[in-house]
């Protein structure tokens, strides 16, 4: 789309070209390219999700998942409600009291799961590890003989962990993982984790309000095993009479799903497998991300939040503003610089919902996941220059 120049701030111009595809958050995030509601036609829609038809679109989407995923032979993969949030939270409910615990969090959503297990769960033998925004912790001090919750890539802070040499293979303890916004564009060693939970909306595009859950066989005798010292909702119940609740892991979901949402789901992963399944992905992601740090390294008013490079999201790619003149202002006064930023390129239709999140330092967090195109982060950086010259210039 063509623009005109800024007539009403001199020397502050516009770029000419806008990208044709402005939808940059973070979740839910863009679809897929040349996704339109017709593709969704073929859904199990108005029907009962346990009639024949709907299970099948179910098992489907789970044969889906563990093909481009990479899911081992042995794994449960289940499809549970309430997003990757209702996902991790079932797990932690569970699983958790059976082995000291230990909690890592150095963005919001870790923060979170460690305030439910302290407050909700009020487990006594638990430790809590934690780092500032834009940094981890040292992963090489946790305790394996605990059973260690954390997510795989932050997508509040941008910081993600490099890989997972730091998990031993001989651990006692259980690896519960909540990798949303990393499954389907990062690696993720299924030997060294025994849950992993995301949610549809982030890297594939997909309807928000289902989540996935992915269960090793040493999660699978964890629940067999033991029982929670606290009452489990309907939702977070994976077993009965001692038992894995087979079902669930072959699409008998435990509350109604949106079909609708399913066909969305089946979608995106068969745009994943014509693509080349994970590594395609991947590779998208990663050109992504490499576009838009070519120019934060050429550009001298922001930088990453995430310190170490080795461990920067390739999707959710959070930015602090380093000018000398905004950095020295209080933090409410730099909130409204990266508010008017956001302002004026939604105005202008050249990007949607950029801004940090809410409880991170302020800044800007841009999706450069795999539906994204390279040529719309290419466009984005210009705008995002001009949205900050004219800002810093009112």
């Amino acid at each position: 789309m063509e623009r005109t120049p800024n007539k009403q701030r001199p020397g502050v111009e516009k770029p000419p070209l806008a990208p044709k595809n402005p939808r940059f958050s973070s979740g839910p995030c863009t679809k897929r390219p040349g996704w339109t509601l017709g593709h969704l036609s073929s859904g199990c829609l108005g029907r009962s999700h346990r009639s024949a038809g709907g299970k099948a679109k179910l098992q489907q989407s789970i044969d889906l998942t563990r093909d481009v995923l990479q899911v081992p032979d042995g794994y449960r993969i289940g499809i549970v409600p309430a997003s990757d949030t209702g996902a991790f939270e079932m797990a932690m409910w569970s699983m958790l009291g059976a082995r000291p615990v230990t909690m890592l969090a150095w963005e919001s959503f870790g923060a979170g799961w460690a305030s439910d297990v302290k407050n909700q769960l009020q487990l006594q033998d638990t430790v809590f590890v934690s780092a500032d925004y834009g940094k981890l912790p040292d992963l090489n001090a946790i305790d394996f003989n605990s059973d260690v919750c954390f997510t795989w890539n932050g997508t509040t802070s941008g910081v993600r962990v490099p890989d997972g040499e730091f998990i031993p293979s001989d651990r006692q303890g259980l690896t519960l993982c909540d990798a949303t916004s990393a499954a389907f564009a990062q690696y993720l060693p299924f030997e060294k984790l025994d849950v992993v939970t995301y949610s549809w909306q982030k890297v594939l595009g997909g309807e928000g309000g289902h989540g996935v859950i992915i269960l090793s066989p040493r999660a699978v005798e964890r629940l067999e095993n033991h029982i929670p010292a606290w009452p489990l909702p309907k939702i977070f119940r994976l077993t009965k009479n001692g038992k894995l609740i087979e079902g669930i892991f072959s699409g008998a979901t435990i509350n109604t799903p949106s079909m609708l949402c399913v066909e969305d789901y089946i979608d995106a992963l068969s745009w994943a497998q014509s693509i080349g399944g994970l590594d395609g992905l991947r590779a998208r992601a990663d050109e992504n991300f490499a576009e838009l740090s070519s120019w934060v390294d050429q550009t001298d008013w922001i930088d990453f939040l995430a310190e170490d490079p080795a461990t920067r999201s390739n999707t959710s790619v959070c930015l602090k503003i380093t000018d000398a003149g905004v950095a020295a202002q209080e933090v409410t006064m730099q909130n409204a610089f990266v508010k008017n930023i956001t302002k004026l390129l939604d105005d202008e239709n050249a990007a949607y919902d950029i801004g940090g999140y809410r409880d991170a330092p302020p800044g800007l967090r841009i999706w450069t996941g795999a539906t994204v195109e390279t040529s719309d982060i290419k466009s984005l950086t210009a705008w995002l220059d001009w949205a900050f010259a004219v800002t810093k210039a009112a």
